[in-house]
């Protein structure tokens, strides 16, 4: 398995992910690539969307048998079957598969099916993520958006100033990423590519040791020929090699060592080049800002203490500093100018490049409110320093205290912010955390006997192979047990508290611990394929995704520094022309200052006390760490929006099976009301029963199983089966018309209920269970109770949503009396059920409440349930749930306990409070530091306050903002909650 000469194709188990029922699923989903090799004419990357008139479909379960003969095609990307449409939508590869075969695959499954006109369409976006560095506020995200999306063939781009990402959506064949890296860093910021393009089929490979074209052009060659590879790209610059690949055939280290064995022995060299890791730039910022911290504290120390102190101490140092050496040019001038030059012009160079760069765009920023404001002090100072040297009378004050003190309390505030920050994604650290550095790789022989084992990184294992889990060490990637048994801790990813006993067969998860056997797995699921890595993917996309507040603080910012720079220069005027008219008494100027310099002072303290960052900062810091929150206690939010409607929720409508129910049915009893005997019966119900996918069927085909004990159970032959939604099924089994389902179909039927049938369905529904009705010929022939166990949280997370003022209603497709039942053992009133309803029907009654006025939202687990989850304001899917569910669901609760429901609602009120708080905090900073800042206190307490403090209030809004966030850290689930865990 280890040797990549040759290699042995083993089967797989195809991710059976997909589209929302309503075909525009809200979020896209995780991209997969087929294992057939690909066309060598055409971009394996490509892909194309088609759509196709579907007839002959009855109900879900046909869209299923569809959607899964699809997805066994190579090729497919994805594939989605609306069946109130009669419409199907596949996203596939032309390079693997032909429109035509598509088509011939439905029809080959028992439908007809015609490709729509105009239906076919060819997609080559593609969606880079860019490292950005430099961002102060959201000026400047909204700058480098605003040049994105200037280039032609730019679909859409994000830029997170919490994150310090863009993602761009572009036409991969109009520009290239180089080029909007080129465009970030035009902008003035710092870009490095973190991902381009489809990367799950990619793996960039850092090469070593070869330094002539003959020896890369081998090495290219050599890949080329290795099954399984599609392509190469070479960089020769970079030394780096892109390798699209057919993961079923071959992986990365199969590449390390074709690479290391075409040159000399020992001399080329090849790893993976890792991207952009987000935690080391973390720590490189937080280390750059403290040591331009330390470096402006050993030159503004000693201004400080020439300019405030020793100026003011009586005795030798006053009489030293104060000596004339040119005219009424000071030593203590000349020390301060000398020492305050650095941290002007060196130390402070990153807020000119800033502004600079802000403006020629045409924005500004908080790099050009500190450029204006210490220049002003600055500047200032050189002047009264120059005109001291040349005059004999002139007594001027300095500022140049002001300025270094200024950008040093400043760098102080950037290093607490940016340390903060980091904090702020612990959770998705913790995430990636999990997978362990390294892996035990077998190699076995034909006989599935271990011949060798070694340790290799866990970023090197490919599918197909098979590893070794010792007892406590984590499962380095998704798989699948081959030999060996043992109890897996899986709480980390499910939720589930108690170990899983795992034995040959079972599925394992990366990252997760195992707590005592040796397993060995195959691997299924490897890099970014992984349960783990889509998790982590789906929280970093959620903290990308603005929340509608934001635009609140994007539509300040345009204004804001525009506003405080012509504050500063009314503030200015006001002082210095009241200064002139004598609009104040003399006395109010300071002994060392004049009117000029006072005015200067507020002009000053106006433009640095202003702080456009705090909100910035307000809104996607708050969402940073609550969506790593939700993650850690198993609720992943789809980004700020979600977060942000969830809080508004007042109505949640609930599906009853998997969802309020266990969605385990079991029969637990079973009457007939004619003579035919058990085994007999349930051959027939099972043998219909048997071509639906309904849980309920699966019951009762499980029990007519168990009734033939060792027996095999009897199969007759099915014809004309026919799935009635929301009712049942009807076929003809050896000549005899059967009907399988509820009261609802048997009635539709022209079939009567005897009275001790009616009064048995009655008995039935009471206990909430759920009567399934067969009639043979036209007759009723037996009832099958079907018990599906109530989830025991149930009862007391509706009584905990009643509390917070939110409405609970249940829709199902079962009958009105077992859907009253059990609503009346979770405790909602009748008149908030709704029974025997179709897929449209629920999404029908989704669209009632919101037009009475409610934010609703939907929680299921079925395909049936997707419609109404796309309907709702917020879709919330149990983690048990189907795929579609999941895809279209605005929150997914991977533990699958109800509970999370009200975790979720609850996190996203308290995530919103601290918004509230932030903007708060961030504009009371704002409106109520300004007017002190211009002097509004000074005429009736002579309260001034310095430009220096200022500068260092400003600091500390910023950081008080992301602390404040940061709180979020410490959330806890209601106290009443805690109590159903427990």
């Amino acid at each position: 398995m280890s040797s990549c000469g040759i290699y042995m194709v083993l089967p797989k188990d195809r991710d059976e992910s997909s589209l929302s029922e309503s075909l525009l699923a809200r979020y896209p989903s995780m991209p997969r690539y087929p294992p057939s090799p690909p066309r060598r004419d055409i971009d394996a990357a490509q892909t194309q969307s088609v759509s196709f008139k579907v007839t002959g479909m009855e109900c879900t379960a046909c869209a299923g048998s569809i959607e899964k003969a699809l997805k066994r095609l190579p090729g497919i990307k994805e594939a989605a079957v609306a069946v109130i449409q009669e419409k199907a939508q596949v996203v596939f590869h032309p390079a693997f598969v032909q429109v035509e075969t598509i088509r011939e695959a439905i029809v080959d499954a028992g439908f007809d099916a015609t490709v729509l006109k105009d239906s076919i369409e060819q997609s080559r976006n593609s969606v880079c993520r860019i490292r950005v560095r430099g961002m102060t506020c959201t000026s400047c995200s909204g700058a480098i958006e605003a040049a994105l999306r200037k280039i032609p063939g730019v679909v859409s781009a994000v830029v997170a100033l919490a994150t310090e990402q863009a993602e761009i959506f572009h036409d991969a064949s109009v520009v290239s990423y180089s080029k909007l890296i080129e465009a970030v860093e035009e902008a003035g910021f710092v870009a490095e590519l973190v991902s381009a393009g489809e990367e799950r089929n990619k793996v960039h490979l850092q090469l070593e040791g070869v330094h002539s074209r003959e020896g890369f052009r081998n090495i290219v060659t050599s890949l080329e020929a290795l099954a399984g590879v599609t392509e190469v790209e070479l960089f020769l610059k970079e030394e780096r090699l892109v390798v699209s690949y057919d993961p079923d055939l071959t992986g990365p280290r199969c590449f390390i060592e074709i690479i290391e064995q075409t040159g000399p022995a020992n001399v080329y060299k090849a790893s993976l080049a890792m991207g952009a890791d987000r935690r080391a730039d973390m720590k490189s910022e937080i280390k750059h800002y403290w040591n331009l911290f330390l470096w402006s504290i050993v030159f503004t120390v000693p201004v400080f203490f020439l300019g405030m102190v020793f100026m003011y101490t009586p005795g030798t140092m006053k009489r030293y500093v104060g000596w004339k050496v040119i005219n009424m040019l000071t030593v203590g001038q000349i020390l301060r100018w000398s020492l305050s030059t650095p941290v002007q012009f060196v130390i402070g160079w990153r807020f000119y490049v800033g502004a600079y760069n802000a403006l020629r765009h045409g924005s500004a920023n908080m790099d050009v409110l500190i450029a204006l404001g210490t220049n002003a002090a600055y500047f200032y100072s050189v002047y009264s320093a120059l005109r001291s040297a040349t005059s004999d009378s002139f007594e001027g004050t300095d500022f140049f205290e002001t300025s270094s003190m200024l950008i040093s309390f400043i760098l102080l505030g950037k290093f607490l912010e940016v340390l903060a920050k980091g904090k702020t994604s612990e959770a998705i650290a913790k995430l990636m955390n999990l997978t362990p550095d390294t892996a035990i790789l077998l190699t076995l022989d034909e006989k599935g006997n271990v011949t060798f084992e070694r340790e290799i990184i866990t970023q090197l294992v490919q599918r197909n192979d098979v590893v070794k889990v010792l007892p406590g060490s984590k499962v380095p990637t998704d798989g699948e047990v081959i030999w060996g048994q043992s109890h897996v801790n899986e709480s980390m990813i499910t939720g589930e508290a108690r170990p899983v006993a795992k034995r040959s067969g079972d599925k394992v998860i990366g990252g997760t611990m195992n707590e005592n056997g040796v397993l060995h797995v195959r691997a299924t699921h490897v890099g970014s394929e992984t349960a783990l890595a889509q998790i982590v993917r789906l929280v970093e996309a959620a903290q990308m995704a603005k929340a509608p507040v934001q635009k609140f603080a994007d539509r300040i910012s345009q204004y804001f520094v525009p506003m405080v720079v012509g504050a500063s220069v009314l503030t200015w005027s006001f002082w210095f022309c009241a200064g002139k008219a004598s609009w104040y008494p003399k006395s109010w100027i300071p002994p060392s200052m004049d009117e000029f310099e006072l005015a200067l002072q507020f002009g000053i303290a106006v433009l640095v006390i202003a702080c456009p960052c705090a909100l910035g900062l307000a809104t996607p810091t708050a969402v940073m760490v609550s969506t790593g929150k939700g993650a850690t206690q198993g609720v992943l939010i789809k980004g700020g929006a979600a977060l942000e409607t969830a809080r508004k929720v007042d109505c949640i409508v609930f599906d009853k099976t998997g969802t309020l129910t266990k969605g385990e049915p079991s029969v637990v009893n079973t009457k007939l009301f004619r003579y035919i005997a058990l085994k007999v019966f349930f051959s027939i119900v099972a043998s219909v029963e048997a071509n639906s996918e309904h849980p309920l069927a699966k019951a009762i085909v499980e029990f007519a199983k168990g009734l033939r004990l060792q027996e095999p159970l009897e199969q007759h032959q099915v014809q004309d089966f026919r799935a009635v939604p929301g009712q049942g099924v009807q076929a003809v089994v050896t000549g005899k018309r059967v009907l399988v389902g509820n009261y609802k179909l048997i009635s539709e039927n022209g079939i009567s209920l005897p009275p001790q049938a009616s009064e048995q369905l009655q008995d039935v529904e009471v206990l909430a269970r759920t009567a399934v009705l067969v009639a043979i010929d036209g007759e009723l022939t037996g009832l099958i109770s079907v018990a599906d166990p109530m989830k025991p949280e149930a009862p007391a997370v509706i009584s905990t949503l009643k509390l917070m003022n939110i409405k609970s209603v249940i829709v199902t497709g079962d009958n009105r009396g077992t859907a009253l039942a059990v609503a009346r053992e979770v405790g909602i009133q009748p008149k908030d059920v709704i029974a025997e309803a179709d897929p449209k029907a629920k999404a029908d009654r989704v669209k009632e409440l919101q037009s009475a006025g409610m934010v609703v939202a939907m929680v299921g687990d079925g395909i049936n349930d997707s419609p109404a989850l796309v309907a709702a304001d917020v879709g919330v899917a149990i983690g048990a749930g189907t795929d579609i569910a999941i895809e279209a669901a605005d929150i997914v609760l991977m533990k699958s306990h109800l509970e999370d429901v009200v975790t979720a609602i609850d996190l996203s009120r308290k995530t919103f409070s601290r918004i509230r708080l932030n903007y708060v905090w961030a504009l009371g900073y704002n409106v109520l530091g300004i007017p002190i800042a211009a002097g509004v206190l000074y005429p009736c307490s002579r309260f001034r306050l310095p430009p220096w403090i200022a500068g260092a209030a400003m600091a500390a809004s910023s950081v008080s903002v992301v602390c404040s966030s940061l709180l979020l850290k410490y959330y806890k689930r209601p106290k009443k909650l805690e109590l159903i865990v427990h």
